[in-house]
């Protein structure tokens, strides 16, 4: 108990290291004093009526408020709910290796922005989070509807249905993309997944998803470690195989479809932490939930960080930053003897 408890304070004291490094660290160059004063105001202007308590702002707060604090508080929110659905989805499946990725979230969301960029034309940031939700959800919909009616109930084959149908997804968003200039042109920035450019109002619409789905996901962190005893054990003990699988996948995609609308597609993040993570708390998921969104949340903002701090002026996308060290981790599993 002593060694999770640490483990929950370490996870969020990093935590906060990262959101303040994210503050902090950006394209334009600041003095270490100004900054730190730029942060302290941009904090107070990023929120409603900041701006009345706070008339005389001087630039650097204005662009703390404007980019970085909205920047951060979505990278701590998709971390988190991209640790937590990754972790939630293993223990469901039973599969070291499921990934969000795998419920075909991204790719639905990904054609329902090529779409709709294709017939309506550009669209507003707002717009762009909206429509890759509703892509997100359907898809997910979809994919859990036909793996009930056709394979059958189990997380596999629900895993199995979203790889199907996110494949079809891709393609069909490939052929969108290359017939059509403008959404190649717009769809280049978001499917490499990002962050940045996402203001406070993006952040007020997704919050309250995210933090709905953290809170139905640690409720269930009980049935799922009955559910890893093997479904006759835990339908012994009382638990509702059916319901709550049910319930598992559609926190997952609740979690997975709000991350993947404002921030694009970003891998590795559900793959890696849940990972990191049991080998400090164990199997035991009423810890490996809220640990894997903390450590999810850091490791997404220090990526953040890394990518604004190795390509200025100009900065990597956090997809791209993460790839980097979640696809030898992948690999690394699969060495372990890791099996699909």
């Amino acid at each position: 108990m002593n060694r999770h408890v640490g483990f929950v304070v370490f996870l969020a004291a990093s935590t906060v290291c990262a959101a303040l490094l994210s503050l902090l660290f950006g394209a334009r160059e600041m003095g270490f004093g100004a900054t730190l004063s730029a942060v302290r105001d941009g904090i107070v202007l990023a929120f409603p009526g900041g701006s009345e308590r706070l008339e005389a702002s001087s630039d650097e707060a204005k662009i703390i408020a404007q980019l970085r604090v909205p920047r951060t508080l979505l990278g701590l929110l998709v971390g988190a709910a991209l640790g937590t659905a990754g972790a939630l989805l293993q223990g469901h499946t039973r599969n070291p290796l499921a990934d969000t990725n795998l419920l075909g979230v991204g790719p639905g969301a990904a054609l329902a922005v090529a779409a709709a960029i294709s017939f309506h034309g550009s669209m507003s940031v707002l717009g762009t989070v909206g429509v890759g939700f509703l892509g997100a959800i359907l898809a997910v919909a979809l994919v859990f509807v036909l793996s009930m009616r056709s394979l059958g109930s189990t997380p596999i084959m629900v895993v199995l249905g979203g790889s199907a149908l996110g494949a079809v997804c891709s393609a069909l968003t490939s052929g969108i993309v290359l017939t059509n200039t403008q959404s190649l042109n717009e769809m280049r920035f978001w499917t490499a997944g990002a962050i940045a450019g996402r203001d406070m109002q993006v952040v007020a619409v997704l919050a309250p998803v995210m933090l709905l789905g953290l809170v139905l996901a640690f409720g269930t962190a009980h049935q799922v470690n009955l559910l890893n005893l093997g479904d006759d054990v835990a339908s012994a003990l009382g638990v509702r195989v059916n319901i709550a699988r049910a319930v598992g996948i559609i926190v997952v995609a609740l979690l997975t479809g709000a991350a993947v609308a404002g921030a694009g597609p970003i891998g590795f993040v559900g793959l890696v932490v849940p990972h990191l993570v049991r080998a400090v708390t164990g199997p035991d998921y009423r810890w490996v939930l809220p640990c894997s969104a903390l450590a999810g949340a850091s490791l997404l903002l220090l990526a953040d960080v890394i990518g604004r701090i190795i390509a200025r002026p100009g900065e990597l996308q956090v997809g791209i930053t993460l790839a980097f060290v979640g696809a030898p981790f992948a690999l690394y599993i699969l060495r372990k003897g890791a099996k699909l």
